[in-house]
């Protein structure tokens, strides 16, 4: 299955994603609204530079499938940025996914990263000094974050052939080593 390929593949990425934000922070409550935002930032320049480019490598199949227009998440940070005064940015990187399999790839970076959203929303929303925030992206799926999830895996297990995997490892790698790399 292209999902469990992907997570043993990118699970470097991940841990460094995870140093990158400083995540061990979130767990013991000493997370302040300065990493919070540095975390907001960068996601809103992966999505920045990603978001539309994926969205339009996939074809009407995957659109149906996965729900493609419940899924837009740029909207939702720049949100975040306004109630942080975080300013907006114009894309200013080149990031291109060659074929559809690589932006499901770079799919699987972004929707995973809204499944540990989730998580650091709650765990956040406990955690003195964020009161007053509203993790539009964090929380994008609410209650719907591990059925979301679950479509996700189950459309890229079904859909994805065996000889397409490096193709959407690939779109998968393009992603994390933006979000590790860019500021």
């Amino acid at each position: 299955m292209v999902s469990e390929y992907l997570k043993q593949n990118t699970a470097d990425y991940h841990d460094a994603a995870e140093k990158l934000f400083n995540s061990e922070k979130i767990f013991n409550k000493t997370f302040t609204l300065e990493d919070y935002k540095k975390i907001i930032h960068t996601n809103y320049l992966m999505l920045l530079h990603s978001e539309d480019k994926i969205f339009n490598s996939l074809s009407g199949k995957y659109a149906d499938k996965l729900q493609l227009a419940e899924r837009k998440k740029l909207p939702l940070i720049e949100k975040d940025l306004e109630s942080l005064s975080l300013d907006n940015q114009t894309a200013s990187h080149d990031l291109e996914f060659d074929t559809e399999h690589e932006a499901l790839g770079a799919m699987y970076v972004i929707e995973g990263s809204t499944l540990g959203g989730n998580v650091i929303a709650k765990q956040l929303s406990k955690t003195d000094g964020f009161d007053a925030v509203t993790f539009n992206f964090f929380g994008c799926y609410q209650e719907n974050t591990g059925p979301m999830w679950k479509n996700f895996k189950e459309v890229l297990d079904t859909e994805v052939s065996e000889e397409k995997y490096g193709e959407v490892l690939s779109g998968a790698k393009k992603l994390y080593s933006f979000l590790l790399n860019v500021n």
